[in-house]
């Protein structure tokens, strides 16, 4: 057992224990929303003393008087622990995107990618920590599901991943989102509820009501991330390496799962950004090589212009 857990195991569910203790020592920015999963998140990485913390907390200004009680409960919280924290306004982030995605989830999720970025480039942190569980997990399986997402997008989210050269670890995704309720609620612990959240407005909190009365069903979805998982590990090692100018046979004739992989890093590579290359571009680039009829020149993700002369395929 490391040191810095001695004193926690008798109050820890093991579970938890073993998640903390995934995160490597040193400076990180951990993503406080002030919901009870960061704040629980926050409790349990407080008790390492090898980790220096920083919180960080957007205020997306979109439930009023709310969102700015949320940002004061969190700053009052860091200060009350002793850590210390970094809060913005939406209206302060918003201007510094490259992209602004119409979609409303995803613009305030670039926004605090966006802010993670910054705090953690300004003060030469190593990345940041965030607070999806297993509930989450389960959830953006069952989205990709419904979306029409393959293997790859099928294993949900990674527990460390680099987005924009930002290191984000999620130590959290194998732990249920009650344990951590009952873990502040055993230690006396706060936290604030956003009522957003329970809107059916939104899909999103329409498969959590779904899965929350299904625990069977929420169980599957977590093994079949695991088995995509696999799967997608499988794959990035084993799936080649395109050239700048590559032969069209090269990802033509490679088995569909493959070159599905292939393409992504080609695209990523010449400069598309990670988020934007949708498995209908990848499979445009794949038709590109495999049918001389298809459009020659083809516009990608970022600007990307992709041409295809003589039986090769470049930028």
């Amino acid at each position: 057992m490391p040191p810095w857990a001695i004193g926690l195991y008798r109050v820890i569910d093991p579970a938890i224990e073993n998640a903390v203790a995934t995160v490597p020592p040193g400076p990180w920015a951990v993503g406080v929303s002030g919901g009870a999963d960061s704040v629980a998140l926050l409790d349990l990485l407080r008790g390492r003393g090898d980790l220096n913390l920083h919180v960080v907390h957007l205020d997306h200004e979109t439930r009023g008087q709310e969102s700015t009680d949320d940002a004061g409960f969190v700053m009052h919280l860091a200060e009350r622990w002793g850590i210390a924290a970094t809060l913005r306004l939406r209206r302060d982030i918003e201007p510094m995107l490259a992209h602004r995605p119409a979609n409303a989830s995803a613009l305030f999720r670039a926004m605090r990618l966006c802010l993670y970025r910054t705090v953690v480039k300004d003060l030469g942190l190593r990345g940041v920590i965030l607070a999806h569980h297993a509930d989450d997990q389960a959830e953006t399986v069952m989205l990709r599901l419904l979306r029409g997402s393959g293997p790859a997008g099928l294993a949900g989210m990674s527990p460390r991943a680099t987005v924009g050269g930002l290191l984000i670890l999620r130590p959290l995704l194998a732990v249920p989102g009650e344990l951590l309720r009952q873990h502040l609620r055993s230690r006396g612990i706060a936290w604030r509820e956003d009522a957003s959240n329970a809107s059916p407005r939104y899909l999103r909190n329409r498969v959590r009501a779904i899965l929350r009365s299904d625990a069977a069903l929420s169980a599957a979805l977590l093994e079949l991330s695991r088995a995509c998982g696999a799967l997608r590990q499988w794959t990035r090692r084993n799936a080649p390496t395109l050239g700048e100018c590559f032969a069209a046979a090269d990802l033509a004739d490679l088995p569909r799962i493959l070159a599905a992989e292939s393409a992504r890093r080609w695209l990523v590579e010449r400069g598309s950004p990670p988020g934007q290359v949708s498995p209908g571009a990848i499979g445009r680039l794949i038709a590109m090589a495999a049918d001389a009829a298809t459009p020659s020149r083809q516009c990608f993700p970022g600007g990307l212009l992709v041409r295809r002369r003589a039986g090769r395929v470049a930028v």
